[in-house]
């Protein structure tokens, strides 16, 4: 049960929906299923088929397959200009564990038969709890890692480096993602946080009926953090 005027903790099986928010408005939505939450870690997962709200200059993108035009959603994003789109998630499941105070999320990748295909390092805001889930801002920047975590690559440098010369990332932002970047990369060799061994944390779950956005997936109010600031880390 949640005390009037906390944060909500949300039940296993039940639905919390992910956001990212600019400018004070919605740039993407998803629901996932919500496996573990102890109002610290919050452990979710998604299905192929869950309906999601994206930038439409993201999904052009996506259905395109093509990486250059997802500098477009760089610059949408600066801009405060962009509309919504829906988008299907689709091809795996994902495991995602995001950790108060964190500014990264790590996700395990599936296939649909629970064959391990990837870990990854989603570099972002620190989560702020809302009514219907959490909100943060994905940063761009990405740390792919092997099934085996026994190498990774960084993805989507080129994103980053657009989003600092944009103003999304300003330095002190940078400065403390030069930091998370660390931590990530000693919790990895270290395996520890997220990369501890616990196969109970990341063993794909039963299946059930796929989570859907509730109606007030755009009109909840945002979870309050310093926007143009920088992130805790």
């Amino acid at each position: 049960m949640t005390a009037p005027g906390s944060a909500p903790v949300f039940a296993p099986g039940g639905i919390a929906v992910r956001r990212d928010v600019a400018h004070g408005r919605v740039w993407s939505a998803m629901p996932y299923t919500v496996l573990a939450d102890n109002g610290d870690v919050l452990t979710l997962t998604a299905r192929p088929g869950t309906e999601s709200l994206a930038p439409a200059s993201w999904t052009v993108a996506a259905h395109a397959g093509d990486d250059a035009l997802r500098l477009d959603c760089v610059h949408d994003l600066a801009s405060g200009r962009w509309e919504l789109d829906y988008w299907t998630w689709r091809d795996t499941v994902v495991l995602s564990r995001f950790t108060a105070g964190v500014p990264f999320s790590v996700h395990r990748f599936l296939t649909p038969d629970g064959r391990p295909l990837r870990w990854y390092v989603n570099f972002e805001r620190p989560y702020r709890r809302t009514a219907i889930g959490i909100d943060t801002l994905d940063l761009f920047l990405d740390l792919v890692i092997t099934p085996d975590l026994s190498s990774y690559s960084w993805k989507d440098e080129d994103e980053y480096a657009q989003a600092r010369r944009l103003g999304v990332v300003d330095e002190a932002t940078h400065r403390q993602l030069d930091r998370a970047r660390e931590l990530a990369l000693a919790q990895l060799r270290d395996r520890t946080g997220p990369f501890a061994p616990d196969p109970d944390a990341w063993t794909l779950p039963p299946e059930g009926p796929l989570p859907t956005l509730p109606a007030t997936a755009l009109s909840t109010p945002a979870g309050k953090w310093n926007e143009g600031g920088s992130v805790d880390c």
